[in-house]
Formats: C-alpha cells, structure tokens, sequence
C-alpha cells in the first residue's frame, strides 16, 4: 500500500481483515492507540477516514454486510487511499474489480492455465489461447444454462465418468 500511494502515486482500494489494527485519529496514531478494525462503530454503506498501522497516511474506511448462500452474515471491510470518494463510490469500484477476480479464478481453477505442460514460448502461447477459447465456450455455457464455471465443470466430469463407466460395462467380457 505504501509502495502504490508513495512511489508509483497511484490510488488503491483494498479488503482488510477484521483484526487489521487501525487508528481513529493522527493523535491516536502517534500515541500508539490502535484498535481492531471489527471493534471500530461503523455502519453499512459509509465511510470514515482511518489510519492503519504501519501506514504512514490514512485512508477510507468502508463495511459491506452482507448475506451469504447458507444464510450467514458475511462483512467486508474496505480501505481506499482516495479520500475524496464516497463509500458508494469504493463499492461500486471493488464490484468491478471483482470480475476480474472471477475471471482470473476461473482460467486457473477450471481451464488449467497454471498447469501448462509445455517448454517453449510457441506452445505456451497455444495453451494460454486454447485456455482463453475455452473461457469464452465456458462463458456462452454460463449464460446458456444459469450454472457457474464450477457447477459446469462438475457436471462435465460427471457425465465424462458416466460415459466411460457405460463404455467400460459394453467392453468386458460376459462370464460364461
């Protein structure tokens, strides 16, 4: 965080951990008073300037609730060096970063693009290309039938399972 704000002056908006140590004012900072982030009163959808140790600035300090599948409560806590923006503005912005992260997830979990087998750069273009081809197949599949890359993935290896088994069964050899 230091390294994109100081050296490279860029802004930057990043997800924290609960226990992340932070800050509620300069004075606090100098003083060493810092509390964990979870212990911190601030309310969904709104923002307020922190500072987090080890960071010589402070930053924007913003909590998402929100419910997950299994009907827990799930919070994100979000930090922007950007002082200037809302906190609709940080969330709007991690929301489409997030697919990105989907995407990148998906070509390394489900198309194996980390597990290249090839040497030379010729064929690594090729599998990076046929990987990226079948990101675009998975992602028509997707819109198709309302299943995620996994849920697809699954569904794949199973009925390639049940096709083997039933090739296997018609393949031996009936006992006499």
């Amino acid at each position: 965080m230091q390294y994109i704000k100081l050296r490279v002056k860029k802004d930057f908006i990043i997800a924290l951990k609960g226990n992340r140590l932070v800050a509620l004012s300069p004075d606090d900072k100098c003083q060493g008073h810092f509390v964990n982030l979870e212990s911190i009163e601030l309310y969904p959808d709104s923002c307020c300037k922190v500072f987090l140790k080890g960071l010589d600035f402070p930053v924007m300090l913003t909590k998402q609730v929100f419910r997950n599948k299994n009907q827990s409560t799930g919070i994100l806590y979000l930090a922007c060096s950007n002082l200037d923006l809302t906190a609709t503005d940080i969330n709007t912005i991690y929301q489409k970063r997030w697919k990105v992260e989907e995407f990148h997830k998906s070509l390394k979990s489900n198309l194996a693009l980390a597990k290249s087998p090839t040497g030379i750069p010729h064929t690594q273009k090729n599998h990076i290309f046929a990987c990226f081809f079948a990101f675009v197949k998975l992602e028509r599949l997707r819109i198709k039938t309302k299943l995620n890359h996994f849920a697809l993935k699954a569904k794949l290896y199973f009925n390639a399972i049940r096709a083997s088994f039933s090739l296997l069964q018609k393949l031996t050899i009936p006992s006499t």
